[in-house]
């Protein structure tokens, strides 16, 4: 029987222990859930961090009772197979960080082919802030610099922006993923508070979740900001 092709692009919840040491995030475990295995083979793929060991060694803890693995890329793969392995799993996950950084990484070893394949044979695809972004048309990032600038060359699995930390308010993430759509810089899309996901079934949006009361996510068009009433998890 063939898979569904599903993403699960979400905005972690950046708040201070908002998860204790050790324990999964409920958005983690709701990915973990769209596979429908029983024993779910999980990868990991920090390439927007560097490869950074102590993200690696975080995310392991928590997949204690999942098949877990990791993909690293620097300073070259660490499986023979790339293609090979990514698709023998159930899910991608994949970290936060630098989303620019890490779509030239992925380019330069094609997994930007590889995870479109992925996708079509029915691996949930999925991630956090920059493991958000990814899967979209584009959004902001703070990858250049700390200024927020538009990324626009992401790689557009689904034909939406996206906007991650929706609300967080150090930085004019809200404002400025309106104005981008408004002047036509990204196209419309769909915005997330910490601790909030978007769960795609092939192109379409088929709901939003929450693990964190009050927050939500937002369909985001020219002159229209507009929450979804995300369903509490």
């Amino acid at each position: 029987m063939s898979r569904p092709q599903q993403i699960f692009a979400v905005s972690p919840n950046l708040r201070p222990a908002s998860t204790p040491p050790g324990r999964r995030s409920a958005l983690l475990d709701h990915a973990i859930s769209l596979t429908g295995a029983r024993r779910p083979k999980v990868c990991f793929v920090p390439t927007a961090v560097g490869d950074d060991p102590a993200a690696i060694a975080s995310v392991a803890a928590v997949l204690a009772d999942v098949d877990g693995s990791h993909l690293a890329l620097f300073p070259q793969p660490n499986v023979r197979d790339v293609r090979a392995f990514l698709l023998s799993q159930d899910l991608i996950w994949v970290g936060g960080g630098s989303v620019v950084n890490l779509l030239a990484v992925w380019r330069a070893h094609r997994l930007d082919e590889i995870l479109r394949e992925c996708w079509a044979a029915g691996v949930v695809l999925g991630g956090g802030s920059a493991g958000s972004i990814c899967w979209h048309l584009g959004g902001t990032t703070d990858s250049f610099s700390d200024d927020l600038d538009p990324v626009t060359d992401a790689l557009g699995f689904l034909p939406y922006s996206n906007g991650v930390h929706h609300d967080l308010t150090t930085q004019p993430r809200r404002a400025l993923f309106q104005r981008l759509i408004d002047d036509g810089t990204l196209p419309s899309g769909y915005a997330t508070d910490d601790g909030t996901g978007l769960h795609y079934v092939g192109t379409d949006l088929a709901e939003a979740v929450t693990s964190v009361p009050g927050a939500d996510a937002y369909r985001v068009e020219p002159g229209v900001h507009r929450p979804l009433g995300a369903r509490q998890i």
